[in-house]
């Protein structure tokens, strides 16, 4: 059955993919796109790669208009914008199914989000969407009709430490080296996207203060295979690049840990996964991931030191498809009863 959906917020890099990849969703039909910008353009006009692919063109209105007659929304809003945007949808549309690509719903901690985002609007919303990575948290989203769609670093740490968390190793301080293109940053340009500063730079911002650690968090102890006591102390990286992240994560396990065992299990707790490539050959690397949905998970053993050995865990992924637009359509196609891998399946370019 085909879906009739609706994107609020279309005009920036992340409303862009699911442009892209919605137009050619054999479920779904892209009703309506909305923007606070670019009114009265077609989508070609200002995303270049869309040009002669529809004739819809942006539009200005409340969002309660915007969903009238839709059966699923993408909200594609800035942070801060939906936690007032979401629950004026769900009070008027009740039945609709949501995913919110913004930080507004992922945490269920108040004091959390305040720390890092604002006060909160509605806590009340808080905890009832389901966390939108579907590799470790499928049944939830199958279960509900309102999608917090994970942030683009949280994802790929997530998915680094995954294997670790669902083993146990994780223990004391995880230390964690994050490097992302610029189109993280927005279609906006500002300083720190400038490209003559980007292109031939590298400086690290936010340092122990990304607004993602508390959702890596949150998720690792969801499926810690026990209630262990772990920090993370994370580092993001602007690296000259437009597209991509790179996740470097270092952590002590004990020395009796092999790396066939280390192997074993990142496999078991990604067997059967479509998008994760489990790397024994070589490492992750961002060309080999870059405009697509996949992400590769890899992981050096060093060599014993007082009863420890270094284990570093690494994720390479693209963080508008995978890390934004692409991973919130692989939960439309989870919660839509699609193929999960829908529009999602095609490799990336090479180089």
């Amino acid at each position: 059955m085909t879906a009739k959906v609706a994107i609020i917020g279309g005009t920036g890099y992340g409303g862009a993919e699911l442009i892209r990849r919605l137009l050619v969703h054999p479920g779904a039909e892209l009703v309506r796109v909305t923007a606070a910008d670019n009114i009265g353009k077609r989508l070609g006009d200002v995303h270049f790669n869309l040009e002669g692919c529809s004739e819809l063109r942006y539009e200005q209105m409340p969002v309660e208009e915007a969903v009238a007659g839709v059966d699923v929304a993408f909200l594609a809003l800035p942070h801060k914008i939906s936690a007032h945007e979401a629950p004026r949808i769900l009070e008027r549309a009740p039945g609709i199914r949501l995913i919110d690509l913004s930080g507004d719903f992922r945490l269920r901690d108040l004091a959390a989000y305040e720390t890092f985002y604002a006060k909160h609007p509605h806590p009340e919303y808080l905890g009832r969407f389901a966390y939108g990575l579907p590799e470790l948290f499928r049944e939830q989203i199958l279960a509900s009709r309102w999608i917090a769609s994970p942030g683009c670093f949280a994802t790929a740490t997530i998915l680094a430490l995954a294997a670790a968390a669902k083993a146990g190793w994780l223990s004391g301080n995880v230390r964690v080296v994050g490097c992302t293109g610029s189109s993280g940053s927005g279609a906006n340009p500002s300083l720190g996207t400038h490209h003559p500063l980007r292109s031939q730079n590298l400086k690290s911002y936010k340092v122990l203060n990304h607004q993602h650690v508390p959702e890596i968090v949150q998720a690792l102890q969801d499926v810690a295979a026990h209630s262990s006591a772990f920090a993370l102390d994370f580092v993001p990286i602007s690296a000259p690049l437009a597209r991509g992240i790179l996740i470097t994560a270092f952590l002590d396990v004990d020395a009796a840990l092999t790396r066939d065992a280390v192997l074993e299990g990142y496999r078991r707790a990604f067997a059967g996964e479509p998008f994760v490539r489990v790397l024994d050959s070589r490492l992750p690397e961002v060309i080999g991931v870059a405009g697509t949905n996949y992400v590769e998970v890899g992981f050096e053993l060093g060599a014993e030191r007082g009863g420890r050995r270094p284990l570093v865990c690494m994720s390479a992924l693209d963080n508008l498809v995978k890390g934004g637009a692409g991973q919130a359509i692989q939960s439309f196609n989870l919660i839509q009863g699609f193929e999960e891998s829908t529009t999602l399946s095609d490799p990336g370019l090479w180089p």
